[in-house]
């Protein structure tokens, strides 16, 4: 709980201090299995699924590169990814229906979100623009 604490105040003083009005950033905690979402006018924390084991996340910095309402997996026999937010590579925050798996490690390397969060994120990131998105996967 410590950590959850200190995570989010970090990343609040970084956010305050350096962001501007038009802008959206989202904290995902692999440790913690939990996305942290800011924009100028509120803020969310949302439990997630990451890269089980022997599948990765992968750890850095990113902007969004591609938004898809729907998409299907051409690797994961055409697994449905429904609000997909592409970050790098083939990997992507998206929604998923294994609502029981989500705050431990259970994707091939997605980020799955709570199906009602996932449209609430994409419809975020359409908003302010994927110029103006900032994702940060960090343990």
């Amino acid at each position: 709980m410590i950590r959850f604490f200190v995570v989010v105040a970090t990343f609040f003083m970084i956010f305050t201090s350096s962001a501007k009005a038009d802008e959206i950033e989202i904290l995902i905690d692999v440790s913690e299995q939990t996305m942290y979402v800011f924009t100028p006018e509120e803020s969310y924390a949302w439990d997630v699924s990451t890269g089980r084991k022997g599948y990765s996340t992968p750890r850095g910095s990113y902007r969004p590169y591609l938004l898809k309402k729907m998409h299907y997996s051409s690797k994961y026999d055409n697994a449905p990814m429904p609000n997909s937010i592409f970050f790098h590579g083939g990997y992507a925050i998206h929604a998923t229906d294994a609502i029981n798996n989500l705050g431990r490690p259970a994707s091939h390397g997605c980020v799955r979100l709570h199906p009602q969060n996932a449209k609430w994120l994409y419809r975020l990131v359409q908003e302010y623009g994927k110029e103006n998105t900032y994702i940060i996967v960090q343990d």
